[in-house]
């Protein structure tokens, strides 16, 4: 390829330069802008600035996509390769075709500096394997969640609880959702869509992201992006020896959460919505054993990354599937596979410990079911309070069908479950503080009492600051945990002085009686 001296076209500057020319016309019809104003605060000023960071003219990133994808399949026509021979060849071609473009542009008077070559070779790639400028975003460590308002409205929350405003992730609405789709059909294992058939997505993102996004129904196409970036965690890590992850549990709770995954109770971990419940139940899976057999049952595999699969070798991990075309008589679209459909099938697996991702629908009854019939089984769910966990169980228990009555939700729920987790996020931004994650209680479940409502000892409960301490001694499960030697008695000091063993201060903005 030969590349014209990047004057010829004002269009086709380097990153970083600058030009003259008016800005360029988007697809929809407004004037684009390389650096945007972001939308007011609440006080009608716009927030500060990020900082500066090379600008990227994506039309040339397009133009050596292209050139790119041609290589490729020239390379590809007539011979046989491997998945990962394919990947090293593209990988060459990319480095290869821009260091070509950075040549070009040098002999045309204009340097580039190493960085702004690398950031465009980052962007070429994930041009050709669809992601686009939302590449940017999955490799910057520092952000927590994404809200993609549009094209040209992007938030950005910080871990701790920062805000800023990034620049368009898109030229145009149609272009945003043009990459979703793309990012829909190379991600997971099963086939995810988004047209307007199926004007929402809910998938996992290659570096191991939570994607989901919306169009038709809405005003403009809407999508948010929830980071993980604690893969790879144990109960060590989350009781404050890991510097870059919250204290969210003490070195007392760690060493009972280890014995109940011993001992094999069921435990199902609950919270609001971004309170850590997925990090809490990574860490638990942590301390099954690497030759143990299990179920891992997901909406989109999030759980286990690539990496930990070769500790877990024995796990097998099914992923719900979207159905596409007409419905049956069911009702449900075909090719449907859903979490409820998977768990009779986990049954018949000979394991004895399984995992759901999220019960979030009608799958909290087989799953309460599988639990009868199991040991060591684990789910996360989404609850307001600690209180209200068994009724939000119930409540999703009445959405299996008429024959499901809140009693028999109930009585389910008291057979299946040994404890419950309850994860507190606490967000203090709003007044200058930062957000905080932390185990708050850990509820062991006793039964369904006499008036029909599930009865819950309280082994450990909020403290001083808020974070869970010593309460009460386990009472049903006690023995289960003495057999694995673990002697809850160890407890009673902690107890009686109604403090925990956490490693550091909690800094909270609010005053506490």
């Amino acid at each position: 390829m030969r590349f014209e001296p990047v004057s010829a076209d004002p269009r086709r500057q380097p990153p970083g330069a600058t030009s003259t020319t008016p800005p360029l016309a988007a697809p929809n019809g407004r004037q684009h802008h390389s650096a945007p104003m972001p939308p007011p605060t609440s006080s009608g000023t716009p927030p500060p600035a990020s900082s500066p960071r090379p600008r990227m003219d994506f039309q040339v990133v397009r133009e050596l996509r292209r050139e790119l994808t041609e290589r490729l399949t020239l390379w590809q026509r007539g011979r046989e390769f491997t998945v990962d021979e394919e990947d090293t060849e593209r990988a060459r071609l990319a480095v290869m075709v821009v260091a070509e473009y950075a040549d070009a542009v040098r002999r045309s008077g204009t340097p580039m500096a190493a960085g702004e070559e690398r950031l465009l070779l980052d962007q070429v790639t994930a041009e050709l394997v669809g992601l686009g400028r939302l590449q940017t975003l999955l490799v910057d460590d520092t952000i927590e969640e994404v809200h993609i308002l549009g094209c040209d409205q992007v938030r950005i929350t910080r871990h701790g609880g920062g805000v800023d405003w990034a620049e368009p992730i898109a030229d145009s609405d149609g272009e945003l959702v043009e990459i979703l789709q793309a990012a829909a059909r190379r991600a997971g294992a099963t086939e995810r869509s988004l047209s307007t058939v199926k004007p929402t997505l809910d998938l996992q993102l290659p570096d191991g992201s939570r994607l989901a996004a919306v169009f038709l129904v809405s005003h403009r196409p809407y999508a948010v992006i929830r980071k993980h970036n604690t893969l790879d965690v144990s109960l060590d890590d989350v009781a404050g020896t890991r510097a870059d992850l919250d204290e969210m549990i003490d070195p007392l709770l760690r060493d009972f959460l280890r014995a109940a995954m011993r001992a094999g109770l069921n435990i199902m971990v609950a919270g609001l919505a971004g309170a850590g419940k997925t990090t809490i139940i990574r860490a638990l899976m942590n301390e099954i054993p690497p030759d143990e057999p299990y179920v891992l049952l997901e909406e989109s595999r999030e759980l286990l990354p690539a990496h930990r699969r070769e500790r877990h070798r024995a796990v097998m991990s099914f992923e719900a599937r979207e159905g596409h075309g007409e419905r049956g008589f069911d009702g449900r679209p075909a090719g449907e596979v859903t979490i409820a459909d998977l768990i009779p099938l986990s049954l018949r697996m000979g394991v004895l410990r399984i995992i759901v991702g999220e019960v979030r629908s009608r799958e909290i009854v087989p799953m309460l079911q599988a639990m009868t019939t199991s040991r060591g089984s684990m789910c996360t769910i989404h609850a307001r309070t600690a209180a209200g966990v068994g009724e939000r169980i119930v409540e999703l228990a009445l959405a299996h069908g008429r024959e499901m009555t809140v009693d028999q939700a109930r009585r389910m729920a008291g057979n299946a479950l040994d404890l419950i987790v309850y994860v507190t996020v606490e967000d203090e931004t709003a007044i200058g503080g930062r957000k905080q994650r932390f185990v708050s209680h850990v509820e062991e479940v006793i039964g369904a009492g006499e008036a029909g409502r599930i009865t819950t000892t309280t082994v450990f409960g909020p403290g001083p600051d808020g974070r869970a301490v010593p309460r009460h001694l386990p009472e049903r499960v006690r023995d289960q945990l003495m057999r694995v030697g673990y002697d809850a008695r160890l407890l009673t000091r902690w107890i009686e002085a109604g403090t925990g063993a956490w490693r550091r201060p909690r800094h909270t903005r609010l005053a506490r009686r």
